[in-house]
């Protein structure tokens, strides 16, 4: 049994063949309830202020790694609902290419890769969120990377929550998007105001604020840079 493990390291000095087992257990080590995604979105959902606090400052080996955790619920919704635009967004990018006689643009092309790259828009608006709850709950002492910890896992969670009813609007053909979205928003304020303090009902209405303008600024900020290029390009 000695000769299985390296005696500098105690790593297995012969690795086994990768095969359908290997593949397999490395899949489960991911998913598993003790220490994966599937605890992870349990502790979310049941304590996130809990979880996420003990994450930041005492144990980060139970929990999916942040980032990791948003872009796997966000290509999970990606995959049961191809288009993330709403009416406004996609009759906007038709508007602006038609009046500016144009078949494509920055702005458009812009646009188009956040849409098809959700993770990643996930991320970007949470740095946009961060900043506002920075300034909302200025008083509570939790460094930008700290929050923006605090916001992967929520808005990965949220996602997760939009993302079956998304699946549940394909399969029955009722329009419950909507319900998502409701549900999702009250999921996001009640997460941020128990992390902050939950014993304060002004910080669940805070939070809700704080997400709503870092999405509305996100999209300002996307729009009006790509604008911007656009007329420098074209006029």
């Amino acid at each position: 049994m000695k000769d299985d493990f390296c005696s500098n390291c105690q790593s297995q000095a012969t690795l086994k063949r990768i095969n359908g087992r290997y593949i397999v257990s490395e899949i489960m080590s991911v998913l598993n309830f003790e220490k994966g995604f599937f605890y992870t979105m349990k502790e979310l959902a049941l304590r996130p202020d809990q979880c996420i606090q003990n994450f930041i400052l005492n144990d980060r080996k139970r929990l999916v790694k942040p980032i990791t955790f948003v872009i796997f619920c966000s290509l999970f919704y990606t995959l049961v609902k191809q288009n993330i635009y709403d009416r406004f967004l996609e009759g906007f990018g038709e508007g602006y290419t038609d009046s500016l006689g144009l078949e494509a643009s920055v702005l458009i092309n812009i646009l188009g890769w956040l849409k098809q790259n959700y993770g990643f828009t996930n991320i970007f608006i949470s740095v946009f969120i961060v900043s506002w709850i920075k300034l909302f709950f200025k008083k509570y002492n939790y460094n930008f990377f700290e929050i923006l910890i605090l916001l992967l896992y929520v808005t990965g969670m949220g996602t997760l929550v939009y993302s079956v009813f998304a699946l549940l609007e394909i399969v029955t053909g009722l329009e419950i998007s909507y319900l998502g979205t409701a549900i999702t928003l009250a999921y996001y304020a009640w997460a941020i105001g128990r992390f902050f303090d939950k014993r304060k009902r002004i910080n669940y209405f805070k939070a809700l604020i704080t997400y709503i303008l870092g999405i509305l600024t996100f999209y300002f900020f996307t729009i009006l840079v790509g604008t911007i290029i656009d007329f420098i390009l074209y006029f």
